[in-house]
């Protein structure tokens, strides 16, 4: 009654083609944009920005360069971190050393030069896939935290490796407050989500899924393996790598190597496997989960346990929370292991054929 595309009519190869062909599709995306840049800052708190917007939007925007590879492409990468890491480094040397640069071009730079390091250690899965691919990757973690801990001219000189930023404008605006902060991400995330949706929708974003399917059968058919792999390596790393850099310029302010740890890139490829793989929105849904779910618990918690009797400390509910979120994650491998864009998708199923029986 409600999602129903009956007498919707398509007249042109144009329109059927478009991103939102479902007029509803369409509503429901401009009523979340409008909430999102004109309600939420009415009504939001300077806590709930600081503790829960912004990072779940910097996150939403790496979690998304993770799909373009390991979702749409299908190649693991342990290596995400390392990309934040350089994105944000790379930012702040060109940021630093060339005055009166903007922002949004150090932030561009950054995210190149996070591409040239993914396109580097992705040549390694032109030869290995699966799980030595993963080590591969890996090995970029390992060595970004060396690069940026022992060599001083990344972090002018600084001897722990920690570097700041400070006054931050766009087109003459300070960057300061945490609603500015807020509707900066925000913008930039819009912005890119929309080219990456239009990307995996075109040539090169099928040759990635023909490669995620049977790289072999891909191959055959006259699609490039290694353009095609290095290319998911190029998009996703850029994608992260601007992540990094706003990470490190919006949310972090001052930050050191250990920001960007092994745990960081972990924590994106759970987004993507909770969220769901090949799935724009599921960046969205995993990045809510993974930022949400510890605050959640944190309060949770000991609202729960305090009336039986039960005191936990904050060590405790630390722990608990690794504890829960990762029972929660297997549960999601064993019940739906498309992650919950997949349960969105069967939701919207159920909206076209109700009230019928499915």
């Amino acid at each position: 009654m409600f999602y129903r595309e009956n007498g919707q009519f398509k007249t042109s190869y144009r329109a059927d083609q478009q991103i939102l062909p479902i007029r509803q599709d369409r509503i429901a995306i401009g009523l979340i944009l409008a909430v999102a840049f004109l309600a939420v800052p009415m009504l939001a708190s300077d806590y709930l920005f600081r503790a829960i917007l912004i990072p779940f939007v910097i996150m939403s925007l790496a979690a998304l360069g993770v799909n373009v590879l390991v979702g749409y492409c299908g190649q693991i990468s342990l290596g995400s971190g390392a990309f934040m890491a350089v994105g944000a480094y790379g930012a702040y040397n060109f940021f630093t050393r060339i005055p009166g640069l903007p922002l949004i071009p150090a932030l561009i730079l950054g995210g190149l030069c996070a591409t040239c390091f993914g396109i580097l250690f992705g040549l390694p899965s032109l030869r290995v896939k699966g799980l030595y691919l993963a080590v591969a990757t890996l090995a970029a973690q390992f060595f970004s935290d060396w690069m940026f801990l022992r060599i001083k001219w990344f972090t002018l000189d600084t001897p722990s490796g920690s570097v700041s930023v400070s006054n931050l404008q766009v087109f003459g605006l300070t960057i300061e407050s945490a609603l500015s902060k807020y509707l900066f991400c925000l913008s930039l995330l819009v912005v890119i989500a929309l080219l990456t949706k239009n990307l995996v929708r075109s040539a090169i974003g099928r040759e990635w899924m023909a490669i995620r399917d049977m790289d072999v059968a891909a191959s055959v058919i006259g699609i490039r393996p290694m353009y095609a792999k290095l290319t998911a390596f190029a998009v996703s790393s850029f994608i992260v790598g601007v992540a990094g850099a706003l990470w490190a310029f919006v949310y972090l302010g001052s930050w050191e190597p250990a920001a960007f740890s092994v745990d960081q890139s972990f924590r994106l490829l759970f987004m993507v496997i909770i969220g769901g793989l090949g799935s724009i929105m599921g960046s969205f849904f995993g990045a809510a989960f993974i930022v949400v779910l510890p605050i959640f618990l944190n309060q949770f918690l000991p609202a729960l346990l305090d009336p039986i009797g039960i005191e936990i400390s904050t060590a405790g509910t630390a722990h608990a929370e690794l504890m829960i979120f990762g029972a929660l994650i297997v549960w999601f491998l064993i019940v739906e292991p498309h992650g919950l864009a997949k349960l969105w998708a069967t939701f919207k199923q159920k909206l076209r054929l109700w009230p019928f029986p499915h």
